[in-house]
């Protein structure tokens, strides 16, 4: 099979944990007998420093033509240390889900044994977790208008709207999931305090009486922070707006034990981009440390998802359970015998082709 890949390694670590994923790419290639063209593209703050906008027309252009978009991070310090700056990097990224169409953003969390004990939470806590959340991405207060501040400056605003469309679409693909996975789908609002959140509920509740094997529940996004604390296992298929995914995400990122360990997926009607949560961590750019687990793990999402190789992303997700077994990793997992970037990547090519060379 054919497909064309945009690689977007943007800042920070993103360039180096991106050429892990590409490895394991190539190893897929060899091992299944695919074909896969990859084309570079500036995005961050490597774009604004050649283009002067943090996503060029070029880029954009780029993701649009591909099968699939496969993205690093986005970040650098010089522009987090000016509070003046006209243009940031991260401007890049909501300008990227906006014009790409990026609607949903799916981010699966899950615990692995071999390193439960470098979570935060006790290990009987983290045993089994096994979610994925659904949040909505180019809606809600990120994207609100009017925004801003008083002539003054002493009052600023914001603005959150949604639309049941926005909602309804991304409702869609969580039960969809869900349907393939636990038949529960958790829907994670502040509806005895916004309106919002109140048509969200509404749009949802709707919705699900076209799939009655679905357990659908809701809880407010304070329980809902409490729960992923005390006992995170009781969810599976988490649904919620812009804001409330973005804080949840990011904090149930530390369940694993590590922030490179998790991929994710943003997918839209006209494109579909695949990431590792971590950001641009430029304290150790350049110096092959960073996990590119998250990179590699964000490759397979992007083969099951957007090329529909279930196999295939099977045999890379294997390949990574077997260097977490083998404690083959960089050092935030294994800080007393730690592997580079690179070598984490050579291994779990290695082991994606090895395993599977026969298919080729």
């Amino acid at each position: 099979m054919q497909k064309k890949i945009a690689v977007l390694a943007g800042d920070g670590i993103g360039p180096e944990v991106t050429k892990q994923a590409l490895k394991v790419l190539r190893a897929i290639e060899r091992a299944f007998g695919h074909e896969f063209t990859y084309e570079e593209g500036l995005v961050g703050a490597a774009a604004i420093d050649e283009t002067g906008d943090p996503f060029p027309k070029a880029t954009e252009k780029l993701c649009l033509k591909a099968d699939a978009v496969l993205f690093g991070a986005i970040g650098h310090p010089k522009y987090d240390n000016d509070p003046h700056a006209k243009v940031r990097p991260e401007q890049g990224l909501l300008a990227m889900r906006k014009k790409l169409g990026l609607f949903s953003n799916i981010r699966p969390i899950k615990s692995y044994p071999a390193i439960s004990a470098i979570s935060p939470l006790k290990e009987n806590i983290v045993e089994g977790v096994d979610f994925v959340v659904f949040r909505e991405l180019t809606g809600g207060i990120y994207f609100g208008e009017p925004r801003g501040r008083t002539e003054q400056g002493d009052v600023a605003f914001d603005t959150c709207i949604y639309s049941k469309e926005e909602i309804l679409r991304i409702t869609k693909l969580a039960f969809e999931a869900a349907m393939k996975r636990k038949k529960k789908v958790t829907l994670v609002d502040k509806a005895n305090v916004l309106a919002t959140s109140r048509l969200w509920r509404e749009t949802v509740r709707e919705y699900s009486r076209s799939f009655p094997e679905i357990k659908l529940d809701y809880m407010y996004i304070d329980n809902a922070a409490m729960k992923l604390i005390q006992n995170p296992s009781v969810f599976d298929v988490v649904l919620t707006e812009n804001m409330f995914g973005d804080i949840l995400t990011d904090a149930a990122s530390v369940i694993t034990g590590s922030l490179g360990m998790l991929p994710s997926a943003s997918v839209g009607k006209k494109a579909a981009m695949f990431e590792p949560i971590h950001g641009s961590y430029p304290e150790v750019a350049g110096q092959m440390r960073a996990n590119p687990i998250g990179a590699i793990l964000s490759a397979a999402m992007m083969l099951n998802y957007a090329f529909d190789m279930v196999e295939e992303s099977n045999a890379v997700k294997a390949a990574v359970q077997q260097v977490l077994d083998n404690r083959e990793v960089t050092e935030d997992i294994n800080p007393d015998n730690p592997l580079s970037t690179e070598e984490v990547g050579d291994k779990i090519a290695t082991l994606v082709y090895a395993s599977n060379r026969v298919n080729a």
